[in-house]
Protein backbone atom coordinates (compact mmCIF):
# COMPACT_ATOMS: atom_id res chain seq x y z
CA UNK A 1 0.00 0.00 0.00
CA UNK A 2 1.27 3.48 -1.01
CA UNK A 3 1.98 5.99 1.33
CA UNK A 4 -0.65 8.78 1.68
CA UNK A 5 1.00 11.96 1.49
CA UNK A 6 -1.50 15.39 2.54
CA UNK A 7 -0.50 19.15 2.43
CA UNK A 8 -1.73 20.74 5.43
CA UNK A 9 -2.06 23.85 6.98
CA UNK A 10 -0.19 24.26 10.53
CA UNK A 11 -0.22 26.95 13.14
CA UNK A 12 2.14 27.76 15.92
CA UNK A 13 2.77 29.46 18.66
CA UNK A 14 5.61 30.54 20.98
CA UNK A 15 5.46 30.03 24.97
CA UNK A 16 7.82 30.19 27.99
CA UNK A 17 10.25 27.35 27.69
CA UNK A 18 9.26 26.62 31.52
CA UNK A 19 7.26 23.61 33.41
CA UNK A 20 3.51 23.78 32.65
CA UNK A 21 3.69 26.18 29.55
CA UNK A 22 2.57 23.78 27.21
CA UNK A 23 0.15 21.43 28.88
CA UNK A 24 -1.74 25.29 29.73
CA UNK A 25 -1.77 25.61 25.82
CA UNK A 26 -2.83 22.24 25.20
CA UNK A 27 -5.51 21.66 28.27
CA UNK A 28 -7.11 24.89 26.72
CA UNK A 29 -7.42 23.13 23.31
CA UNK A 30 -8.91 20.12 25.68
CA UNK A 31 -11.35 21.81 27.46
CA UNK A 32 -12.74 23.58 23.84
CA UNK A 33 -12.60 20.10 22.53
CA UNK A 34 -9.94 20.58 19.25
CA UNK A 35 -8.84 17.31 17.93
CA UNK A 36 -5.28 17.88 16.70
CA UNK A 37 -4.26 15.72 13.57
CA UNK A 38 -0.63 16.46 14.99
CA UNK A 39 1.40 18.26 17.55
CA UNK A 40 4.70 18.67 18.36
CA UNK A 41 7.07 21.40 20.49
CA UNK A 42 10.34 21.97 21.26
CA UNK A 43 12.98 24.99 22.13
CA UNK A 44 13.56 27.98 20.06
CA UNK A 45 16.19 30.01 21.79
CA UNK A 46 16.05 32.99 24.26
CA UNK A 47 14.12 30.97 26.75
CA UNK A 48 11.11 30.35 24.55
CA UNK A 49 9.46 27.30 23.19
CA UNK A 50 7.76 26.72 19.88
CA UNK A 51 4.35 24.64 19.59
CA UNK A 52 3.28 23.42 16.30
CA UNK A 53 -0.44 22.21 15.82
CA UNK A 54 -2.70 20.49 12.98
CA UNK A 55 -6.35 20.93 13.81
CA UNK A 56 -8.53 18.60 12.12
CA UNK A 57 -11.27 21.71 12.28
CA UNK A 58 -9.27 25.24 11.45
CA UNK A 59 -12.31 27.35 12.91
CA UNK A 60 -12.62 25.49 15.95
CA UNK A 61 -9.09 25.44 16.71
CA UNK A 62 -8.83 28.98 15.73
CA UNK A 63 -11.87 30.24 18.02
CA UNK A 64 -10.47 28.08 21.11
CA UNK A 65 -6.81 29.94 20.66
CA UNK A 66 -8.11 33.00 20.61
CA UNK A 67 -10.83 32.55 23.47
CA UNK A 68 -7.47 31.02 25.22
CA UNK A 69 -5.42 34.23 24.42
CA UNK A 70 -2.93 32.30 22.52
CA UNK A 71 -1.77 33.71 19.87
CA UNK A 72 -1.33 31.77 16.66
CA UNK A 73 1.24 32.07 13.88
CA UNK A 74 -0.12 30.79 10.35
CA UNK A 75 -1.76 28.89 8.72
CA UNK A 76 1.94 27.61 7.05
CA UNK A 77 2.16 24.65 4.83
CA UNK A 78 3.57 21.24 5.89
CA UNK A 79 3.04 17.63 5.26
CA UNK A 80 1.07 14.83 6.45
CA UNK A 81 2.12 11.13 5.52
CA UNK A 82 1.09 8.15 6.86
CA UNK A 83 1.92 4.62 5.92
CA UNK A 84 3.14 0.90 6.24
CA UNK A 85 5.96 0.87 8.16
CA UNK A 86 8.95 -0.54 6.88
CA UNK A 87 12.67 0.38 6.85
CA UNK A 88 13.69 3.07 5.41
CA UNK A 89 10.15 4.54 4.49
CA UNK A 90 11.27 8.19 5.66
CA UNK A 91 14.58 7.60 3.95
CA UNK A 92 12.66 7.42 0.77
CA UNK A 93 10.37 10.42 1.63
CA UNK A 94 13.39 12.92 2.04
CA UNK A 95 15.79 11.35 -0.62
CA UNK A 96 12.88 12.35 -3.56
CA UNK A 97 13.13 15.09 -2.00
CA UNK A 98 16.75 15.75 -1.96
CA UNK A 99 17.16 14.58 -5.60
CA UNK A 100 15.00 17.77 -6.32
CA UNK A 101 17.27 20.11 -4.12
CA UNK A 102 14.50 20.71 -1.78
CA UNK A 103 15.70 20.49 1.86
CA UNK A 104 13.82 19.20 4.53
CA UNK A 105 13.06 21.98 7.12
CA UNK A 106 11.98 19.32 9.90
CA UNK A 107 10.63 16.35 10.11
CA UNK A 108 8.76 14.27 13.02
CA UNK A 109 7.98 10.56 12.31
CA UNK A 110 6.42 7.61 14.30
CA UNK A 111 5.24 4.09 14.59
CA UNK A 112 1.65 4.22 15.22
CA UNK A 113 0.91 0.55 16.16
CA UNK A 114 -0.40 -2.32 13.15
CA UNK A 115 2.43 -1.79 10.93
CA UNK A 116 1.13 1.72 10.58
CA UNK A 117 3.96 5.36 10.88
CA UNK A 118 3.05 8.52 10.49
CA UNK A 119 5.12 11.93 10.08
CA UNK A 120 4.47 15.80 9.78
CA UNK A 121 7.40 17.01 7.09
CA UNK A 122 8.24 20.50 6.18
CA UNK A 123 9.77 22.31 3.58
CA UNK A 124 10.72 26.16 3.41
CA UNK A 125 7.48 27.84 2.23
CA UNK A 126 9.22 28.36 -1.57
CA UNK A 127 9.59 24.61 -2.23
CA UNK A 128 6.22 24.03 -0.75
CA UNK A 129 4.52 23.60 -4.72
CA UNK A 130 7.61 21.70 -5.83
CA UNK A 131 7.45 19.38 -2.80
CA UNK A 132 4.22 18.54 -3.45
CA UNK A 133 4.30 17.76 -7.02
CA UNK A 134 7.38 15.19 -5.88
CA UNK A 135 5.51 13.07 -2.83
CA UNK A 136 2.07 13.53 -4.97
CA UNK A 137 0.65 14.71 -2.09
CA UNK A 138 -3.47 15.55 -2.32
Amino acid sequence: MADVVKRINYYYTTVPDRTGAGAKVLNALKVARVNLLAFTGFPCGAGRAQLDFVPSNQRAFRAAARKAGIRLEGPKKAFLIQGQDRVGAIADIVNRLAKARINVTAVDAVMTGRRRYGAILWVKSRNVGLATKILGAS
